[in-house]
Formats: C-alpha cells, sequence, structure tokens
C-alpha cells in the first residue's frame, strides 16, 4: 500500500542524494495564461530530472532489505541515470539495457555513473523484454520505470516538498508517460490536500494513458511518436492506471507543436531548459486546454531538462519562423553581374538581415538565363515580413516562401 509513511520515508532516504528542487512564481507565464502559475523545477535535479528519485528509493529498499547482488533496468533516458547513480551510491552493480540506436552521450552519462551498459533491441520494448529476461536468469533486482511502489513512492516525494512550501494549490498539472509520476503525486497529494485537482497532461503521439483513463480499461497503442521523448510509452500499466482512476480528476493531450512552443517559451521567457516531456504541462496551459477556473494557483511539474541538442536547435529553429523573427524564401533572380547585389540592397533597404544564402542556376523548373537564390532573413515580426514582401512585389522580383 501506498501509506503517507511510505513517503515520508522515501523522503528520509532522498535527503542523501537528492536536490530539493525550487518551486517558484512565474510571473511572465501566468500574465500569459490567466493563472497564478508556480513551477517545480525538476530539471534541475541531479542527473536533470525526477526519475533520480523513484529509483533511488527503490535501490535503498533493497538495499535496506540485504538484496544488494545487483539491479537491472531498461531506459533510454533519464531512468538509466537515476537506477545507475542509486546503485553506484551503494555500492551495487547495476546493469542498464537500452536500445541499439540509444545516443552516444545518453549511453556515456549512465557510464559515469560506474553502471554497465548492454545495447540490446531495436527500441525501448525490447531493451525491456531482454533486461527483464537477464533479471529472472541471473537471480537480479529488475527496476521498473513506474509500476512499483517504491519508486511510485519516490516519485511522489514531489509533492511533499511542493506541500511545505505551498499548502492552497487548487491544481497541480503532471506529465504523463507510464503513470508513475503522476500515480505516486496524486496519492499523496489527495492524501494532504484532498480538494486540489490533479491533472495529466501526455502527448498526442503518445496516447495510451490517456486513452486507457477515459476507456476505464489498459488500453496500448501499436506505436508512438513524440518529440516527448521521456513519455513515449506504448503499453498502459494496470497497476497506475488503477491509481490514476482512482486519484487523477483530467487528462488530456498535447501536440508536438505546442510542446515545442512550450519548450521555446521556457527558454526564453524563463530562462529554463526543459525537455519535451517535461513541458507538456505548460503546453497544455498555453494552449488553454485545462478545465479551470479563471485566475487558479496551479503548480506545473518540469519533470525533467534533459533534452537533446539537435532536437533543440530544430524547436528554436522552427519557432523563430512560426514568431515571424526569421523569413525563408526562394526568390528568382536574371542571372547576370550584380542581380544578387541589386537583391542585397534591397534587403538592406528593408533592414533584413541575411544569415543565409544558396545559389541555384542548374534546376530544371528554371528558364535560361535564370536564378534561383535560397535566402534565410531575420526579421522583426510579422509587420517587418509584410514589408519584405511588399518591396519585392513591387520590384518584380518572383518568390516563394518556405515554412
Amino acid at each position: 500500500m501506498l501509506s503517507k509513511e511510505k513517503f515520508e520515508k522515501a523522503a528520509l532516504r532522498l535527503k542523501e542524494v537528492a536536490h530539493k528542487t525550487p518551486l517558484a512564481f512565474a510571473p511572465v507565464l501566468s500574465d500569459k495564461v490567466g493563472h497564478r502559475v508556480y513551477l517545480k523545477k525538476e530539471n534541475l535535479q541531479v542527473t536533470g530530472s525526477f526519475k533520480l528519485r523513484g529509483a533511488f528509493n527503490k535501490i535503498a529498499t533493497l538495499a535496506e532489505q540485504g538484496k544488494k547482488e545487483g539491479v537491472v533496468a531498461a531506459s533510454a533516458g533519464n531512468h538509466a541515470q537515476g537506477v545507475a547513480l542509486g546503485a553506484h551510491h551503494f555500492g551495487i552493480k547495476a546493469t542498464i539495457f537500452m536500445p541499439e540506436s540509444t545516443p552516444l552521450n545518453k549511453v556515456l552519462g549512465v557510464k559515469s555513473y560506474g553502471a554497465e551498459v548492454v545495447l540490446k533491441g531495436a527500441n525501448y520494448d525490447e531493451a525491456y523484454s531482454y533486461a527483464v529476461e537477464y533479471a529472472k536468469e541471473n537471480g537480479l533486482s529488475f527496476v521498473h520505470p513506474f509500476a512499483d511502489e517504491d519508486v511510485m513512492a519516490g516519485q511522489g516525494t514531489i509533492f511533499l516538498e511542493v506541500f511545505e512550501e505551498v499548502k492552497n494549490f487548487d491544481a497541480i498539472i503532471v506529465p504523463v508517460g507510464g503513470g508513475g509520476l503522476i500515480s505516486g503525486i496524486a496519492k499523496i497529494a489527495k492524501e494532504l490536500n484532498p480538494n486540489i485537482k490533479v491533472i495529466g497532461v501526455a502527448a498526442e503521439g503518445a496516447p495510451a494513458m490517456v486513452n486507457s483513463y477515459y476507456q476505464k480499461k489498459p488500453l496500448n497503442t501499436p506505436n508512438v511518436k513524440t518529440i516527448a521523448d521521456g513519455i513515449a510509452v506504448k503499453n498502459t500499466s494496470e497497476m497506475t492506471l488503477d491509481l490514476i482512476l482512482k486519484y487523477v480528476d483530467q487528462m488530456h493531450l498535447v501536440c508536438d507543436d505546442e510542446i515545442a512552443s512550450a519548450i521555446l517559451f521556457l527558454l526564453e521567457r524563463q530562462k529554463l531548459l526543459v525537455e519535451g516531456a517535461g513541458a507538456v504541462g505548460v503546453a497544455a496551459l498555453m494552449h488553454n486546454k485545462l478545465d479551470l477556473e479563471p485566475n487558479s494557483k496551479v503548480c506545473v511539474v518540469l519533470s525533467g531538462g534533459n533534452i537533446d541538442v539537435t532536437m533543440l536547435s530544430l524547436i528554436i529553429e522552427k519557432g523563430l519562423v512560426k514568431s515571424s523573427r526569421k523569413m525563408k524564401l526562394v526568390v528568382t533572380l536574371i542571372d547576370k553581374p550584380g542581380a544578387l547585389e541589386s537583391f542585397s540592397s534591397l534587403m538592406r533597404q528593408v533592414q533584413a538581415n541575411i544569415v543565409q544564402i544558396g545559389y541555384d542556376r542548374t534546376s530544371t523548373d528554371l528558364e535560361f538565363g535564370d536564378a534561383n537564390v535560397s535566402v534565410a532573413l531575420e526579421t522583426k515580426g510579422k509587420e517587418h515580413q509584410d514589408e519584405i514582401r511588399k518591396i519585392l512585389t513591387e520590384n518584380g522580383y518572383k518568390f516563394r516562401e518556405l515554412h
């Protein structure tokens, strides 16, 4: 049973290694969404994710029971690092199964805590199957990423910290993948503050738990595809679903574009680096997905900050285009000396900075004597872009925009 005592014991164990992460009012976000929003910054946790809490509590429990033969886990990222750090702390050998496609930086991150990494399987589910079998064959303890009471108790310590600082939140908004985080938080939250709304948010590309919540039975999805890789879970856990059905008030989905806009907002306006899974709660607020009374006092859990640099670069680039701060054009010029200079002069007149340029005179769709120039421009908003379109049209340029 997930008793209050179990959460309190987990909190005592975690004092050894985990940060008590900041809970901070977010005035800019609050003004934007019409609620009083506080951010629980688990992206600043040791290993960059809340996953440390559950993994460490599970391994600490095993150590107290004298089960020190070794632990096994399957993960493509955050859970792996939590298990590796926890095992290292107690001097227990950890073997982590990761998909063969796992980026090198994540593999090295896990190895840095002294764990053995086994790259096995084309995806997480295959790595998970290998890990479970390996644990059985070798008599080792398997540390599940979410379907385990000790893991859920560890994750629920987040709310103990929240409640210590603010006791009267109207709602807490929690990312949902396998359901371990929201199960732990919801159970202790309802015990300490029965009036609080517990709201889960998942990615549209990984909707298994949300679908299961509304159908009130476990439903799996054949595949997942989302930038929120930390919550990209195909199969629904009956253990976590039972708790979610009992204690969670709302469940919602957000799409990748909404998640990306939240990542960019948090980076630019709140100065916080948050991964896709960690940003879903803010995405739901920004895009008005939640059933809340106006001016509600809400806590949003930013569950992690381990975003791939390549993905972050892509999100920033697309965000600049969508917010009219970058414009990509293909402009047709007469292929003769001075044509490019004339075009550049026009851009200088409207103060559009050319940051990237390409010149193509060989495409089969070009007439002889023409060339296509592809340019990326730094712009200052929609009105500035309208000005650029106008001056190009007035000067007889044919052009098209790339999005």
